[in-house]
């Protein structure tokens, strides 16, 4: 690597901690399950119960169902911390991680969603390293490869039913 070029790995893994350390756990450290379910209107999208969500589609292998719907509503609808976890541990890192690198796949209808608060952090962390330690052994060429067909949803930007930035 040439001494003005951009070791990108290390940009990306730093970005990542800097927001992670100071920005998002420091956030969730201490969350309750009240504040982890807290709907901001009646009918939020959120993780419940199985067979307690109104939502038109629900998914998840255990006993908690992530609420989805299909096509996403032109007004999207208000999510719970609890949805918005669920979103970016299964549809931003699990994804990736499998399609990218490898990893174990699961999909939103095959994943076991927490039901506390507690217990939804420690996928987070978990998909998040896998995530770090996989861009970590990238080589210097391997950073620079378009990510191509491997990405989980290369037909558009997002699914469907996370597009906007209230979905998800």
């Amino acid at each position: 690597m040439d001494a003005g070029e951009l070791d990108w790995k290390r940009t990306l893994r730093e970005q990542w901690a800097v927001h992670w350390r100071h920005q998002l756990r420091a956030r969730l450290e201490g969350l309750t399950d009240d504040e982890y379910f807290w709907s901001p209107v009646q009918d939020a999208r959120s993780v419940r119960p199985r067979g307690r969500s109104k939502a038109p589609v629900q998914f998840g292998a255990g006993d908690f169902t992530i609420d989805l719907a299909f096509p996403q509503p032109v007004r999207s609808a208000f999510t719970t911390i609890a949805r918005r976890l669920g979103h970016v541990i299964v549809g931003v890192l699990v994804a990736r991680n499998a399609a990218q690198f490898g990893a174990p796949a699961a999909s939103y209808e095959t994943w076991e969603y927490a039901g506390s608060a507690a217990t939804a952090l420690y996928p987070l962390e978990t998909q998040l390293d896998v995530w770090l330690a996989r861009v970590r052994g990238l080589g210097e060429t391997g950073i620079r490869v378009p990510i191509g067909k491997k990405e989980p949803f290369e037909r558009r930007l997002w699914p469907i039913w996370c597009c906007t930035s209230t979905a998800s």
